[in-house]
């Protein structure tokens, strides 16, 4: 295991029992997050990195009881702390790196990752990874439910030229990883880009 990967566990591990209490309001931003990726009844989308499973119950009331939900994550901590909320009854939950998903090419219709993206060792091949697994057309969301200045301020930080989630830099990983970026919003109470796989 790379010391990224243990970093990443250690982390979410030490944080995976009290996380759902730590931000009890993000419950609503993720719903509409979930919306904006526009998917359709019987649809198949994956939440990569879906840490405690709070888009799970979005993810399956918008593709409804013939969609499919799959939740992945590298923390068991955080996979246990979904299934301790119930939320395994919306979305099957794996135990997965974004590195190297367990899934067939071209199998999704979208891809939800809230918050992933900052802890992605290699973003360029990590975004190209869950670009395989999405047809061409499908959608990526990558979300925060609050924007890169309120998050840098809530670390005790400053946004600096090189944030790989500043829209420049962002759309250029995108392009680099099979990705076209079609949106793109950061403000105080959320960070949301949105894209389509190319094909």
């Amino acid at each position: 295991m790379s010391d990224d990967r243990t970093h990443v566990q250690e982390f979410f591990t030490a944080r995976a029992a009290g996380w759902d209490s730590r931000f009890p309001d993000d419950d609503p931003a993720h719903a509409a997050a979930v919306a904006e990726l526009g998917l359709r009844e019987g649809g198949r989308v994956l939440d990569a990195g879906c840490g405690t499973g709070r888009a799970l119950p979005p993810l399956r009331a918008a593709v409804g009881a013939s969609g499919v939900v799959l939740g992945i994550d590298l923390t068991p901590a955080m996979l246990q702390a979904a299934a301790r909320a119930g939320r395994d009854r919306d979305g099957q939950l794996l135990l997965a790196d974004v590195a190297a998903l367990p899934l067939r090419s071209k199998s999704l219709d979208a891809v939800y990752a809230a918050g992933l993206i900052a802890h992605l060792p290699n973003p360029t091949e990590n975004l190209r990874e869950l670009a395989r697994v999405v047809r061409p057309g499908g959608r990526l969301a990558l979300f925060h439910p609050i924007g890169r200045a309120a998050l840098a301020a809530r670390q005790g930080r400053q946004i600096t030229p090189d944030d790989l989630r500043a829209e420049p830099n962002l759309r250029r990983l995108l392009a680099g990883s099979g990705w076209t970026m079609t949106s793109y919003v950061d403000e105080d109470d959320r960070f949301l880009a949105l894209a389509v796989r190319e094909s």
